[in-house]
């Protein structure tokens, strides 16, 4: 049954391991001595300090399994994140990855390194729901190909994670699963769609979390946990296997992406994952650079601090002041100047989803037995696609403007290396609401990175009144992940980055 167990199945799974906990902690101490001695908790490691401990044999991949599952049986029946468990495939992985290095022989560079994969990507043998009824039993036969290369680099798969029906929001919630909430207030949102990776890597449940961003489903939910991500530039990772397969004229807004609780690990996952599969017509093989290469002084940057639409709170305002301080220290030429139609940007972006009013969503959903559909997923077709265009002409020009919109931006972007922004004007937001007019507003921050293609970084820099994260995203110029993970990186460094949750 591993991989394959419906909910009811999973929860008794979970109530197992929360009571098997303490035999787990036990069994794992002896293992884990090594970290014990150095006063470190192995789940507090970043993905590539666990590569190098398990290369220097300093701890075992059953070590550094055992003590994530055991992370995840305290903390995820408060978060509701992971939604499906592989705790046995993972064990019987991670002795393979032990007996393999006793051999001499090392998978890559994620050898016996646990991470998550988000519920829209597929995976062999282990279901995949895109959190909507019609898949909650569906297994793929064959894994999306950043799932492969991963694997293959030798990481071990914990489980999925839980995201809004057909991640069409930014939150998470569907008739699957259920609602994932935030580690740091349950009374809120990790964000989405990539909420369930946010909030078990943020919770040290997980080191690394491969999700999808196509309005800002990886950026957001990592501003709202504290996170490290990145969207890498249209055209650089394939998206092979996602659900639903991104086709068609909107295609290049969907971008398969990383997410850690420290920019080293995105910057060591990211060469894995990329380049073409010869299944995904859109993947350039380009060049990807190394972000320790890069060298802040003469970089120039713009940034911003309101769109023009929906203005941040003070706290967020002054975050990305603050980054932009930390940017010009470190000799980096710093601008004010917004860019072009960033108010524009939510209209830009939702406009070409509107030609039918969500026609072909529906009946697409009704094909595959998804009915009803969560309250969420209709908010979603209700603000964000409906009404329909008046016209074929109509819907068409739609695209049009996105080209003008991208243009206009790449214009701008050539005379800056990088541009800084809030992710979103607001901290985490609270169960329910991310649909409301004054939230609404806010989406634009996020998506008109998604309407260039540009890879775009995102850190933790502060922390609201409430005590929740607040983060902020740089983006580069096409193909320039090592820029933008570079420039992160020194915000990471400045204000510390992630943060232990307090509510779980």
């Amino acid at each position: 049954m591993d991989g394959k167990m419906g909910r009811r199945d999973f929860l008794g799974t979970v109530a197992l391991a929360g009571a098997v906990a303490a035999t787990a902690r036990s069994s794992f101490v002896v293992s884990a001595q090594a970290a014990t001695a150095a006063g470190d908790d192995i789940t507090l490691k970043s993905a590539s300090e666990l590569a190098l401990a398990i290369r220097s044999k300093q701890l075992s991949s059953k070590a550094i399994v055992e003590a994530h599952l055991a992370r995840i049986a305290e903390v995820n029946p408060k978060l509701n994140a992971i939604v499906q468990l592989t705790a046995d495939s993972a064990r019987k992985e991670a002795d393979e990855a032990d007996a393999a290095l006793a051999r001499g022989d090392i998978k890559g560079p994620l050898h016996g390194v646990p991470m998550t994969i988000k519920d829209t990507l597929e995976t062999t043998g282990v279901i995949c729901t895109g959190g909507t009824k019609g898949r909650a039993n569906y297994v793929p036969k064959a894994d999306a190909t950043a799932v492969f290369r991963l694997r293959a680099a030798g990481a071990i798969f914990l489980g999925k994670t839980n995201v809004p029906e057909l991640a069409g929001a930014l939150e998470t919630d569907n008739l699957v699963y259920g609602r994932t909430n935030n580690p740091y207030d349950l009374t809120r949102t990790p964000g989405g769609s990539s909420g369930g990776e946010a909030a078990i890597v943020s919770s040290c449940g997980s080191p690394l979390g491969l999700g999808t961003d196509a309005g800002g489903s990886i950026r957001v939910p990592a501003h709202f946990c504290g996170l490290a991500a990145i969207k890498p530039t249209s055209g650089r990772v394939p998206r092979t296997g996602q659900f639903p397969q991104p086709m068609g004229a909107r295609a290049p807004v969907f971008h398969v992406s990383l997410i850690a609780r420290h920019v080293e690990d995105l910057a060591l996952a990211l060469p894995i994952i990329s380049g073409p599969d010869f299944r995904d017509n859109s993947i350039v093989g380009m060049p990807l650079f190394d972000p320790k290469a890069v060298t802040l002084s003469g970089l120039k940057l713009a940034f911003f601090e309101d769109d023009g639409l929906a203005s941040p709170t003070r706290e967020i305002a002054a975050a990305v002041r603050d980054s932009a301080k930390a940017f010009a220290d470190a000799g980096v030429k710093v601008e004010e100047k917004r860019t072009p139609d960033a108010e524009k940007a939510a209209t830009v972006y939702h406009d070409m989803s509107r030609g039918d009013g969500g026609a072909g969503t529906r009946a697409f959903l009704k094909s595959i037995g998804s009915d009803p559909i969560s309250p969420l997923f209709e908010k979603a077709l209700t603000y964000s696609v409906a009404p329909a265009m008046a016209n074929t002409t109509d819907a068409l020009a739609a695209f049009v403007r996105w080209d003008l919109f991208r243009n206009s931006m790449l214009r701008f972007m050539e005379n800056y290396d990088a541009v800084l922004s809030a992710v979103a004007p607001y901290p985490a937001l609270l169960h329910g609401t991310s649909f409301d007019e004054q939230n609404r507003k806010g989406f634009g921050y996020s998506q008109m990175y998604n309407l260039t293609g540009w890879p775009t970084a995102t850190v933790r820099v502060g922390t609201s009144p409430e005590g929740l994260p607040l983060g902020v995203q740089v983006a580069a110029r096409p193909w320039r992940e090592d820029v933008a993970l570079a420039l992160v990186a020194h915000l990471e460094k400045t204000f510390g980055g992630w943060k232990m949750p307090t509510g779980v």
